[in-house]
């Protein structure tokens, strides 16, 4: 199924549809709307409301009284890699020490392998995390660190998506071991140089192994000069500066949020950028949980993404990550689902995906269930039964 600009289409029937807009409906965050309808026109949401006054359309779909929210917007992935890290995985939860590399196993096998190999992976992936709602996603990349390897991957994921960040930054090449000072200076030179025409954001992994607060600022701003906008991995394993850093910065977002001060709080609280908590790390690390309630209750604008990558979260189930911030992160579900669609939209700074409004993308998701808290109430089941992006129906 198509859409065209002009065509039209109502899903009627709908037992209750999440807008994110608390003007509408019952008021709430998510704005939700029962006994709805949504019409599509074109690429864009054309009109919401209570299903007996939908006008008449081209085409109809019977919700049969299940639940609509909008697409999945996920903010924090890393997809063009090759190989998996199998055994590291198996290692760690048989409570044994691995000392494989991490993502230094990645580095070798990315560098290995072809554009197509590369491609395969990423689509592969990307149709992996439609089936389950996601419409908007955005990737980085990082497991290459040489300029070759590096624009070679925002130029495959470019092709796929507006959401492209580099992450040269994400550790210190292997190549430079014994010299991080020279790294830095080719992150921020002839490597940015090569990456900036693919990519929308730059990022950089702001911590002890990875790269300190001041070779972070450094590589952040030569970012901004070049037009890229900062985002940080921060503060995952240990007190750090990557969320004042982020904040200083005004990042779009400072991604993990786990061990943080009553400052960092504050300072997000103050600021524009989005706290992007990823609890398929914690699952798959069996690491401390972010406290999503201490971020909210301070008034925290709080994402919640997939962070899927082969080695440290190796999921692109968005409906699995709420299900682990309901239950171990102090959320709501009504929390966690808002932070997964309108949440990550703030986290990319995008107003036009992560709600169901009018004028907005006509990217949604349809639920075999009457309400959007299944996703935590009936966690692992595959409840998406159909996606539309762009006024498409993909699923």
């Amino acid at each position: 199924m198509s859409s065209t600009t002009g065509t039209t289409t109502v899903i009627t029937n709908i037992a209750s549809l999440v807008t994110n807009d608390p003007s509408l409906g019952d008021g709430s965050a998510l704005g939700l709307i029962q006994d709805a309808a949504v019409v599509i026109e074109g690429d864009r949401i054309a009109w919401t409301g209570d299903s007996r006054k939908a006008p008449a359309t081209d085409n109809r779909v019977d919700a049969g009284g299940r639940a609509v929210i909008p697409g999945f917007v996920d903010s924090h992935s890393h997809l063009v890699f090759a190989g998996d890290r199998t055994q590291e995985f198996n290692a760690r939860m048989s409570g044994r020490g691995y000392t494989a590399g991490g993502i230094r196993t990645t580095v070798a096998a990315t560098r290995a392998a072809s554009d197509e190999d590369l491609e395969r992976n990423l689509t592969q992936l990307l149709h992996e995390a439609l089936r389950q709602g996601t419409t908007t996603f955005e990737t980085k990349s990082g497991y290459g660190l040489t300029v070759e390897d590096e624009a070679r991957a925002l130029r495959i994921a470019a092709a796929h998506t507006d959401e492209v960040t580099y992450l040269g930054a994400h550790i210190v090449s292997p190549d430079y071991a014994d010299d991080p000072a020279a790294y830095v200076a080719l992150v921020t030179g002839e490597m940015l140089d090569a990456c900036a025409p693919y990519a929308r954001w730059i990022d950089v992994f702001c911590e002890k192994g990875a790269f300190d607060g001041d070779q972070a600022r450094a590589i952040l701003t030569a970012g901004k000069a070049k037009g890229l906008h900062p985002r940080v991995h921060a503060n995952q394993l240990s007190y750090g500066p990557g969320v004042q850093l982020a904040v200083e910065l005004d990042a779009a977002s400072a991604d993990h949020c786990t061990h943080l001060t009553d400052a960092d709080v504050e300072a997000l609280a103050n600021g524009r950028t989005v706290a992007t908590l990823l609890p398929g790390a914690e699952f798959s690390t069996r690491a401390e949980w972010p406290d999503a309630r201490r971020l909210l209750d301070a008034g925290v604008t709080v994402a919640l993404s997939t962070d899927c990558n082969p080695g440290s979260s190796f999921t692109s189930s968005v409906p699995f990550c709420i299900a682990l911030a309901v239950r171990d992160m102090g959320m709501t579900p009504d929390e966690a689902v808002w932070s997964a669609t309108a949440g990550g939209a703030a986290a990319l700074r995008r107003t036009d995906i992560g709600r169901l409004t009018v004028g907005a993308r006509a990217d949604l998701a349809l639920l075999d269930a009457p309400s959007h808290v299944h996703l935590a109430y009936r966690p692992g089941v595959p409840l998406v039964t159909g996606v539309w992006r762009r006024g498409a129906r993909e699923v």
